[in-house]
């Protein structure tokens, strides 16, 4: 196996550990707001939470981006794709088994203690569902597989040593 596929695999236990734990924690903190008025009013700039959920959120979708269109390896999107995938499959089969998957004691962070209620809504609203068929479109293109093909003018060139050529 190849290092990039191997550093592939890191980042995608990582991003499925992002995308579970942070967009959980932040669909949890940004679902606790109530609804705006229908004239609409702006975020209360005192709530620190709201907006530091917004930024997570922004954050998550920057790094899907950079998964999604950036030269890593496919295994990158391919290990949280599956993993959304397959908790997917498993709530359109028997959602109770599904829901019993959330972590009912958290063992993490407290700050994090959100985060199962979070994940739990992202499953059963199909926002899991989106994200791993969009991890793992990337993966069916052979050329995603493969390493990029080096040019000939971008191998090294000797110089003469003559300042006056250049």
């Amino acid at each position: 196996m190849a290092m990039r596929h191997v550093v592939g695999l890191l980042i995608g236990l990582v991003m499925t550990a992002v995308l579970l734990l942070g967009g959980g924690w932040a669909a949890a903190t940004a679902l606790t707001r109530p609804a705006p008025a229908p004239g609409g009013t702006p975020l209360p700039a005192g709530d620190t939470k709201i907006w530091i959920a917004l930024g997570v959120m922004a954050g998550i979708g920057l790094l899907l981006g950079l998964i999604v269109a950036g030269r890593v390896s496919p295994l990158a999107g391919f290990v949280p794709s599956m993993v959304l995938l397959a908790w997917t499959v498993i709530y359109i089969l028997d959602a109770g088994r599904a829901l019993s998957l959330l972590p009912e004691v958290p063992t993490f962070h407290e700050s994090l203690v959100q985060a199962p209620a979070g994940m739990g809504a992202l499953l059963t609203s199909g926002i899991y569902a989106m994200l791993g068929v969009a991890l793992f479109v990337p993966v069916l293109m052979p050329s995603r597989w493969s390493r990029p093909a080096r040019r000939e003018s971008e191998e090294y060139e000797e110089s003469t040593g003559d300042p006056a050529y250049f």
